[in-house]
């Protein structure tokens, strides 16, 4: 058979197509601000420092007037887990996983016997690149079913945001009538907590 110039040219372009599909990381969109902040995070690990209310508290919100720690427990180069202590509820872990397109949130909610909360691993993916020192998780779908089957409407346009700089580390949850930010001093890390209920 024989293979015109045009169409030898045709073949040639699609090899070199098909090569450079194959040679593009699939993780094109995890980026070097996604991998930098969360190598930030991973310098903390084995830490844990004490926190205070910026933003959104009130005296009926379950956080203001008690201890607030957040513990950089487990580390390794796919996630971490970072449970955030309540006074003497250890209900909370925040757990930062790398995913093909960026990093997710989701937070792990139990009970003191370990077994989950019914409303539990809710959270988002990234959505842009951010920053070395921000990320931003919008509320994804299956959290926002999760929300809508226990009463939750209000938390369905959920946006967290984590943000860590020399000094500080910020943990913010926004949405239309709600800005509530705490912020961890990183220049004094405390006694570590006891573990978090579920992951003793």
């Amino acid at each position: 058979m024989v293979i015109t110039s045009q169409l030898r040219g045709y073949f040639t372009s699609a090899l070199v197509c098909s090569a450079a599909l194959i040679a593009a990381p699939s993780n094109a969109a995890n980026s070097v601000q996604h991998q930098q902040f969360f190598e930030s995070i991973v310098k903390l690990c084995g830490q844990a420092f004490a926190g205070k209310i910026t933003a959104g508290g009130s005296e009926d919100d379950g956080f203001s007037g008690k201890a607030l720690i957040m513990h950089v427990r487990e580390c390794n180069d796919k996630q971490l887990k970072i449970p955030f202590h309540v006074g003497e509820n250890h209900s909370r872990t925040w757990v930062i996983t790398q995913t093909d397109t960026g990093l997710q949130l989701k937070h792990d909610h139990r009970h003191k016997d370990g077994s989950e909360d019914k409303v539990t691993m809710y959270g988002g993916d990234t959505r842009d690149v951010g920053t070395a020192n921000m990320q931003s998780f919008p509320v994804d779908d299956e959290s926002i079913v999760n929300f809508k089957q226990n009463g939750l409407d209000q938390s369905v346009t959920n946006v967290w945001q984590m943000m860590i700089e020399a000094h500080t580390f910020t943990y913010r949850l926004s949405r239309e009538n709600r800005d509530f930010k705490v912020e961890f001093d990183l220049t004094k890390p405390v006694a570590l907590p006891p573990a978090p209920w579920g992951h003793e």
